[in-house]
């Protein structure tokens, strides 16, 4: 019994520590969501926010006795969706940043046996309802937390999510041949927010070099750009989320290349890939 009457602490301090965690960089979580591509780009901001809001719910609840099965029951359901979309990450055979705790966690199998330990929890949690709280708890959700996320440490994915590496090739079918001897490739989707947020800046950087949209599926108002569409360019140069930017050289070998949500890293970029700003 005492092991699910400490379930609530344990899923609470899972909660409380993965807020914090997105809390420090909302735009990164909200990238993330988008790189799972389980929901249309534009609502990847508006369900980064309902997590966060969520999970501090649940948490709040969790710690108020007469709210308690009602907050294991809204981290159950947060759990359950985390856990379907990994289920599709795998499926798709995709690199993406699960976003969990605000990490670099890879979705893998690590990742889905942590999420899936974590909804019994829940579970757990919201069967045993309000309970008299006692210090022991205190060590046995210690205990429970440590064994949840532990098999998301042992089964951690290395690979790093770096996308194309300055020196490769960027692979990308359809695009036409350079013009000049610097080119940038902004990888785009039609459903992103940031992308079409994005787009005045990418067509502001044709002053400075050539600029090809490519995105995997077509559908885009392209401001005017030349726009190429390949299905597996984002998997082909594990690329793991849009707005993303890469500049090459001749032969399309990478110069710089990186998430681009923002004007400051789009800069940053095309700084380092040698690219002088008009005077």
């Amino acid at each position: 019994m005492i092991v699910a009457e400490s379930a609530y602490l344990a899923v609470t301090a899972a909660l409380l520590v993965a807020a914090l965690g997105k809390l420090r960089d909302v735009p990164g979580f909200a990238r993330s969501v988008a790189a799972y591509r389980v929901l249309p780009g534009r609502l990847a901001w508006p369900a980064a926010a309902g997590v966060l809001a969520a999970e501090l719910a649940a948490a709040a609840l969790l710690l108020v006795p007469g709210g308690r099965r009602w907050g294991a029951v809204v981290a159950g359901a947060l759990f359950a969706a985390f856990l379907a979309a990994m289920a599709s990450v795998v499926r798709r055979r995709m690199t993406v940043d699960c976003g969990c705790f605000g990490g670099r966690d890879l979705v893998g199998a690590g990742t889905l046996v942590r999420t899936g330990l974590l909804l019994v929890l829940a579970v757990t949690a919201a069967v045993a309802g309000p309970v008299v709280f006692e210090p022991v708890q205190l060590a046995v959700a210690a205990v429970l937390l440590g064994l949840a996320v532990l098999p998301a440490r042992l089964l951690r994915a290395d690979r790093p999510m770096s996308g194309p590496r300055p020196g490769t090739r960027f692979e990308v079918a359809g695009a036409p041949e350079p013009a000049g001897d610097r080119v940038m490739y902004a990888l785009v989707s039609p459903e992103c927010g940031l992308c079409a947020a994005m787009l005045p800046e990418f067509a502001a950087a044709a002053a400075r070099l050539e600029v090809v949209l490519v995105s995997a599926v077509d559908g885009h108002d392209g401001d005017g750009l030349p726009m190429v569409v390949d299905p597996d360019v984002f998997e082909r140069n594990d690329i793991p989320w849009p707005p993303y930017v890469v500049v090459t050289g001749r032969a399309r070998t990478v110069l710089a290349a990186g998430g681009a949500a923002e004007p400051a890293q789009l800069e940053q970029i095309l700084n380092r890939a040698g690219t002088v700003a008009p005077r």
